[in-house]
């Protein structure tokens, strides 16, 4: 584009804003737009609770963690070893009087750990055998690494062990205790000289099938550990037991086989705990806990508004016949369309950002002060959700401005765009379809747009309802926007196409 064709783009574009911001009625909407997000979103954390709203502990890399476990620890000052035989790993399934029965959560966990102290959320690595996934590696509560598969036995035990090298923790399995192979290396940056180090145990909550449907039930491991061996910098005296964070206690009326607690047994100990060491999830795991995507929840009503205003923003020309105006002060007609589509779209991404940037900061302070507790999530989740809002309202502008170009009627531009956007949005997530269905509607509909908003992460080591009722979409964020784009993409150069080959 020449330096004069810039300046006539320039001209038209200045145009367009002049004519959008002297429409009161536009202009208004949009600053509408703005406060419907943020009130929704601060109804929907009207409610209060009677807990304690005390908050979860904050892993390293800024993500909300449960760190709760039953731990028989050590210091270890610099370099290290620690070999142990794991010869039982079982579990009690219903932990409160009368409902206890065996069974194994699948991600009950028994083995070694190395964590920077004693405070729930400080970095760690460990190695473990666990109750339906083999030999794990995990660290830092977000990273698993797999190793062999298989149980273990008192004829058949499991060999872990787990070596510390200045930062670098490396963990090992052994089906026999001699022939060792590695199962992953964790790099915990900024690790003190001194750490705590040891066995531990720990089960979540297992899924269960009821009467109406799924849901969970609370689970105890029990782990036994035999010929243990340390190498290095370990401290003199006798091993501590401790219950870090409030589940590995398994508090409350229970039986004393359930207690957290730690046992000598022979030439080696039997530890039992509960809780989890993994980030906090979605879903029912994350049962009163308010997450950012409850506070920005009336983005779909904020969607609606901007749609409003995009497709009257060229139908209301052809409803007054100005159209012919328009184009015949600017002959390219599909710049006149570019023009407009950056005005709409850059008034309703600054809409849903300032909405966004509002209602997320300030529905976390309401929440927190009515007792529920906020999901923690890194800086930079948290400003793509924010900046992701903005996108989703200004592709959901220029898809209604595509539309409102071919169909040319503003009531039926609006309605297909909020049917193909909003109703399977929410017909989605309000579990009205089954999860099947509801997954298919976004995938292949704009309403995959949605997916931008979401904070809440898949993670195979935890267990939750991952539907889109419980917040999850079966897209990643960008890909779902991605969706939206494409049909923004198709509906606007539909309407190019059209405004060059139509009479106005």
């Amino acid at each position: 584009m020449t330096t004069a064709a810039l300046g006539a783009f320039g001209a038209l574009l200045h145009a367009e804003w002049t004519k959008f911001r002297t429409v009161r009625g536009w202009w208004a909407s949009c600053v509408g737009a703005v406060l419907l997000v943020c009130l929704v979103g601060l109804l929907a954390t009207a409610a209060g609770n009677e807990g304690s709203g005390s908050s979860l502990p904050v892993g390293p890399g800024g993500e909300a963690v449960n760190d709760d476990f039953s731990f028989l620890h050590r210091p270890l000052t610099g370099d290290g070893t620690i070999t142990v035989a794991v010869t039982s790993l079982a579990g009690v399934i219903g932990t409160g009087p009368g409902d206890t029965g065996s069974g194994l959560a699948p991600w009950a966990k028994a083995g070694i750990i190395v964590k920077d102290g004693l405070t729930q959320g400080s970095s760690y690595a460990a190695v473990m055998v666990t109750g339906g996934h083999g030999v794990r590696m995990q660290y830092d509560y977000t990273h698993d690494v797999a190793g062999a598969a298989g149980a273990v036995s008192a004829p058949s035990p499991g060999w872990l062990r787990l070596r510390r090298s200045g930062d670098v923790l490396t963990g090992y399995q052994s089906a026999d205790g001699h022939a060792w192979s590695e199962v992953g290396t964790a790099r915990l940056a900024g690790l003190p000289d001194t750490v705590q180090a040891g066995l531990f145990v720990t089960s979540p909550s297992v899924e269960q099938a009821t009467a109406t449907g799924s849901g969970f039930a609370p689970a105890v491991a029990t782990g036994t550990f035999d010929r243990m061996t340390l190498n290095g910098g370990w401290a003199e005296g006798s091993w501590q037991y401790r219950q870090v964070g409030r589940d590995a206690g398994v508090s409350g009326s229970y039986t004393a086989d359930t207690k957290g607690k730690a046992v000598r047994a022979g030439s080696g100990y039997t530890v039992t705990g509960a809780g989890d060491i993994a980030p906090v999830v979605g879903g029912p795991a994350a049962s009163g806990v308010r997450s950012i995507e409850n506070f920005v929840v009336g983005a779909f009503a904020g969607l609606v508004v901007v749609v409003v205003v995009a497709a009257g923003y060229i139908t209301v020309e052809y409803r007054r016949g100005l159209i012919g105006l328009t184009l015949a002060a600017s002959p390219h007609r599909g710049r006149v369309l570019v023009a407009k589509a950056l005005v709409v779209g850059g008034v309703s991404f600054a809409a849903g950002t300032v909405a966004a940037a509002v209602v997320v900061p300030f529905g976390g302070a309401r929440s927190r002060a009515g007792g529920f507790p906020v999901l923690t999530v890194p800086a930079g989740t948290e400003a793509r959700v924010v900046v992701g809002t903005g996108l989703l309202l200004a592709a959901a502008a220029v898809l209604a401005l595509g539309v409102g170009t071919v169909l040319r009627r503003g009531a039926v531009a609006i309605t297909v765009v909020v049917a193909g956007t909003v109703l399977p949005y929410l017909l989605a997530t309000a579990s009205v379809l089954p999860d099947g269905a509801a997954e298919w509607l976004l995938r292949v509909t704009p309403a995959a747009g949605f997916a931008v908003q979401q904070s809440v992460v898949r993670y195979e080591q935890v267990v939750t309802d991952y539907s889109p009722s419980s917040g999850y979409f079966p897209l990643s964020p960008w890909a779902g926007l991605a969706v939206l784009c494409g049909y923004a993409a198709v509906a606007f150069g539909t309407g190019v196409v059209l405004l060059r080959r139509r009479d106005a």
